[in-house]
């Protein structure tokens, strides 16, 4: 069971940034080949994010799948809003979705 502490440190992290990325390991040595993929996709369009490492805490490795009733990591939120994983976010960024969803949330991009 995860603890109210922890949800409500995942709930502040995600609010109060416009783009965090829950991932197992850090943008510069990811830790599993799907958080690798997300952090190519953000670099590439040039966001800014900040990012969590879940292999760190155990309890927000579990939390963040409570939290956004989503079973598995990396996940990747804009403006407080969870936008999906992996699958979602490579999905979105091949068709054009992604960068225009950023787009409209106001986030800035610097495409490479």
């Amino acid at each position: 069971m995860t603890d109210q502490a922890t949800l409500d440190a995942i709930g502040k992290a995600v609010k109060s940034n416009d783009v965090v990325l829950f991932m197992k390991g850090t943008p510069t040595f990811p830790q599993c080949g799907f958080s690798s993929v997300v952090v190519q996709v953000l670099d590439y369009l040039g966001v800014e994010y900040v990012s969590t490492n879940v292999l760190e805490d155990q309890a927000v490795r579990e939390g963040i799948k409570v939290y956004s009733e989503w079973p598995t990591i990396p996940q990747l939120y804009v403006k407080g809003e969870f936008v999906g994983g992996c699958d979602i976010v490579k999905e979105m960024f091949e068709s054009g979705e992604l960068r225009d969803f950023l787009k409209e949330k106001g986030i800035e991009l610097e495409e490479a």
